[in-house]
């Protein structure tokens, strides 16, 4: 089934960028640019994934937006609750805060800080317990795309979470397709390339929940004003996680309006 019919997402990852300064006049020119000409989220949902420190400015940036922004962690702790774990913040503490979405998965947490299935299992699990949304991040290297392992790589990536969601719970997941060779190098996949792990990803989510013909699956390899709108015609692509282009106001709008003038 197409996913055409889903509101999409369009997300941006800040990654660990700006400055507090920097930040600040980022997310009062994305509020203008909103107000200047809106975005209605029937028509596509906004989100900022700010460094960890900034969360809450952010989030008390946006509460006066002419639209529903997001607020989105970039990442969570494999521990539940509160304790002893200096450094870490658990789902619990992301939900009293009322940060109600995160970012699971991302590759740069799977390649540089060594999350593997079984954390980001947990992770999953936490966050799902905790009342959270998850942005669920999935994708392939180049050495696996080339070996013609892309497929089985990305839906394995699926099923490591399958065992911690229950079918209740599917609906609070979106996934986020990011080729990992296409982040921050200025490549990106073709909108057929992207548009048939899209459609074989939806495959794989609705063998295993009735849930994944509705559930929104976002691109994540360098979005760009230059590329978004022959994404966003793709059925399957449901919106985009965006890094470096987010990090302009004006880019990130022109990628979100490109979304909700196709979808």
């Amino acid at each position: 089934m197409s996913g055409s019919a889903i509101t999409p997402w369009v997300v941006g990852n800040w990654k660990m960028n700006p400055m507090q300064a920097d930040a600040q006049k980022l997310i009062q020119e994305l509020k203008q640019r909103l107000a200047d000409q809106h975005i209605s989220k029937e028509r596509c949902r906004i989100g900022i994934a700010p460094i960890s420190i900034a969360l809450l400015s952010v989030q008390q940036q946006l509460a006066d937006a002419s639209v529903e922004v997001m607020t989105v962690a970039q990442d969570v702790s494999r521990i539940a609750g509160t304790g002893a774990y200096t450094g870490e913040v658990s789902a619990n503490l992301l939900k009293d805060s009322q940060i109600d979405y995160v970012l699971i998965g991302h590759s740069e947490r799977r390649e540089i800080f060594a999350d593997n299935a079984q954390v980001v299992a947990e992770k999953v699990k936490n966050a799902l317990a905790a009342g959270l949304h998850i942005i669920y991040c999935v994708g392939e290297s180049l050495e696996q795309r080339e070996k013609g392992q892309a497929e089985v790589v990305v839906l394995q990536q699926i099923c490591d979470i399958a065992a911690v969601v229950n079918a209740d719970q599917w609906h609070n997941i979106t996934v986020a397709y990011e080729p990992i060779w296409a982040i921050g190098t200025g490549k990106t996949a073709s909108p057929e390339d992207a548009q048939n792990m899209h459609a074989k990803i939806r495959e794989g989510l609705s063998q295993i929940t009735p849930a994944g013909a509705r559930m929104a699956i976002l691109y994540g390899g360098s979005v760009k004003p230059e590329n978004a709108v022959e994404l966003a015609a793709c059925p399957d692509i449901n919106g985009a996680l965006v890094g470096g282009a987010s990090l302009n106001a004006e880019s990130f709008y022109q990628i979100a309006h490109a979304f909700a003038q196709t979808k």
